[in-house]
């Protein structure tokens, strides 16, 4: 239960990330995207999962 629900937030990540960054993401297979496109997807969800991590710590440290 706790492993789809982590798969579908993580999706939901992705899905901002390639939207923010300017790549469509189609369901399932996306093997075609470009090494940089891929990329940019993954800092992009890197960068949002940092700011997250720190927006909780930083507000149970108050």
């Amino acid at each position: 239960m706790a492993n789809k629900k982590a798969k579908e937030a993580l999706s939901k990540i992705k899905n901002e990330a390639a939207q923010t960054v300017g790549v469509t993401l189609k369901q399932g297979y996306n093997g075609d995207l470009t090494s940089r496109q891929a990329g940019s997807i993954g800092g992009e969800m890197v960068k949002k999962m940092v700011e997250s991590y720190e927006n909780s710590n930083s507000s149970s440290m108050q």
